[in-house]
């Protein structure tokens, strides 16, 4: 199984639109997170998929070509990924605190993209959140903030944190 997923990162850099990107680059496996995290509830919607676009193309400033390889790098990985640790080692390796509290902020912006919040979606949050070494606090924190940038209601929010 090891040799399995070993051989499908080896092959993210040869043919396809995912040359541009190593099987350990950092954006794959963040943006393999991200597809993660959108695919929780069963479903994946346009406007999560275009906010996932923005994010990195925030974060990364690529050409349409190489955001578009990224997004496919990071799909294919995390289809294949059996869990979310070979993504969380690497980040965890890779960047701070700071940063990584910041990716979770990134995650639950994903999730409020569509407007709504699924305990699916809050279930991958906290498993990542968790692996990433992210305080309780931090990861409510990113929560609230991100539900505040698409307005939604605390009272509502709040009684999805009981799950």
């Amino acid at each position: 199984m090891f040799e399995r997923i070993q051989s499908f990162f080896q092959n993210l850099t040869h043919g396809g639109s995912s040359e541009d990107f190593a099987p350990d680059d950092l954006r794959v496996a963040i943006a393999a997170l991200c597809f993660q995290v959108m695919e929780a509830d069963g479903t994946v919607s346009n406007v999560e998929r275009q906010r996932l676009r923005e994010l990195l193309q925030e974060h990364y400033d690529l050409s349409s070509s190489k955001l578009d390889a990224l997004m496919e790098a990071g799909r294919e990985a995390g289809r294949e990924a059996v869990d979310y640790y070979r993504f969380t080692t690497d980040i965890r390796r890779h960047l701070n605190e700071e940063q990584r509290v910041e990716l979770v902020g990134v995650l639950w912006d994903i999730v409020y993209a569509d407007g709504e919040r699924n305990e699916m979606e809050d279930h991958v949050i906290w498993r990542v959140a968790d692996l990433l070494g992210v305080s309780v606090r931090d990861r409510v924190l990113q929560r609230q903030q991100a539900a505040t940038h698409v307005n939604v209601s605390e009272e509502s929010d709040n009684r999805q944190d009981a799950v």
